[in-house]
């Protein structure tokens, strides 16, 4: 696809939008259950795309991207006419005699630049709530997941002409032309270093943005903490998708006094979820070879205490555990999106408290623990996106929750509700009648009238 035809798609939008025809609620509703029936009628499509991407098998990808993507389709479905609806506000007595609410209102032609890793999900899910909030939407796929980027295609191509939602693919030139276009609203998941310059763009045409960003999310277990269950739930959420997911444990705080037992029951658990990854057909690759290399190249063999093996010809990375990990490591200079696990340890709970507030702020946070002093004071003052106390991953798996990040990890969120309200603009109007007309804000000012000001507004 070239420039030109891409700039001409927008357009086409930005005028079908004009006609007001995605303003009809049930419209709006009836698309959705069209998109979730054509996602249902591929499902077999979305996880073998999916695996020829990322090496996912087809359990993983249900429950991690196609039925996410149900489920969130399916509450927008049942809520979105409760959701349109107009919200009813307090008027002051000041304002006598009138009736207030808030409006919501789509944005309009809205851009939704999708990642990698998640290639599904994190496409079809923000599309749906901007359909669902009545916008046009333009959806870039990333380009290191062609197989995925199709199936969507296909998908979307069953459910909407192209002036109301397009999806389309593309490297750097793809991405500019988008990102200098002008949008009413713009939401991008992917990495720190695009995610500035979609930032920046949108500033000069003065677009609003949602940005689903990463970073280093750090998981910390204390001495009261159920190690064997902290392993078991670590295991899972950090090397699910072979580490690229952005919310994974990037790193590992450990008490020193229980360290070398949670360690033991780390490996355990590693044994028993992934024994045998490398010669498992449904355990996850690395996307591309320069992220193979790159993820490789942080591993230290004089600190690995469990994995470490690499392959090259399939892009595969074992599951791996590093101990005695310092700052200073390559392995702590960067998000490491990938399966490796950096162990440190702590004595003292203040000291990770602050070195976590030192750093950027995180996408995510978790904490085993069963000291309840402790869970409060680590969730209320470390900064982070979200998080889990006894868990990890899972609090982005609902649509009751806004998932979002927080400084360096990103602006805004989206889920349920908070996905409707990120692709809508709520107009605040105040509805005066007009069978009375209080004098006391008019000119001129009197002792009288300024006496009823004071009155009504203190």
């Amino acid at each position: 696809m070239d420039i030109e035809e891409i700039k001409g798609i927008i357009e086409a939008q930005r005028a079908f939008f004009k006609t007001g025809a995605t303003l009809n609620v049930k419209a709006r509703r009836a698309r959705l259950v069209k998109l979730r029936e054509s996602i249902r009628r591929h499902e077999a499509d979305i996880a073998d795309a999916l695996h020829a991407d990322l090496g996912k098998g087809a359990d993983e990808s249900y429950m991690c991207e196609t039925g996410l993507v149900l489920s969130e389709i399916s509450y927008l479905i049942k809520h979105v006419k409760k959701l349109s609806k107009l919200r009813r506000c307090k008027t002051p007595l000041a304002q006598y005699v009138s009736k207030s609410y808030e409006l919501p209102s789509p944005y309009g032609n809205v851009l939704v630049m999708s990642p990698w890793n998640y290639p599904f999900l994190l496409s079809v899910e923000p599309l749906a709530e901007a359909v669902a909030a009545g916008n046009t939407v333009i959806l870039k796929t990333s380009r290191f997941s062609p197989a995925t980027a199709a199936v969507i295609d296909t998908i979307l191509g069953e459910v909407f002409e192209r002036e109301y939602v397009y999806s389309l693919t593309g490297g750097r030139e793809i991405n500019s032309c988008l990102i200098e276009s002008k949008f009413d609203y713009i939401f991008f998941t992917g990495g720190k270093t695009v995610g500035k310059l979609v930032y920046t763009k949108a500033a000069e045409n003065m677009t609003p943005v949602t940005l689903e960003l990463g970073g280093k999310s750090p998981v910390i277990v204390d001495k009261t903490a159920n190690l064997k269950l902290a392993a078991r739930r670590i295991v899972f959420g950090k090397y699910l998708n072979a580490g690229q997911t952005c919310v994974a444990p990037d790193y590992l705080w450990c008490e020193s006094s229980v360290k070398d037992a949670f360690v033991k029951e780390l490996i355990k658990e590693i044994e028993r979820q992934f024994g045998g990854a490398m010669s498992d057909v449904n355990y996850g690759k690395i996307i591309t070879e320069k992220h193979f290399e790159r993820v490789s190249g942080l591993i230290d063999k004089s600190k690995t205490i469990y994995g470490g093996d690499t392959d090259s010809a399939t892009f595969r990375i074992a599951p791996t555990v590093m101990d005695n990990v310092t700052f200073d490591d390559a392995v702590m200079g960067e998000e490491i999106f990938g399966p490796i696990l950096p162990i440190m340890t702590f004595d003292k709970l203040d000291d990770v408290i602050q070195k976590v507030n030192d750093m950027p702020s995180p996408l995510a946070l978790y904490f085993f623990s069963s000291n309840k002093r402790a869970i409060k004071r680590v969730m209320s003052v470390c900064r982070f996106g979200g998080g889990c106390v006894n868990d990890v991953v899972i609090h982005l798996a609902t649509t009751e929750m806004g998932f979002g990040g927080f400084g360096a990890s990103g602006i805004g969120a989206y889920h349920g509700k908070r996905g409707f309200d990120t692709f809508t603009h709520y107009k605040s109007i105040v509805d005066k009648k007009t069978f009375i007309d209080l004098p006391f804000r008019y000119r001129p000012y009197s002792k009288g009238k300024t006496k009823l000001i004071k009155m009504f507004l203190k």
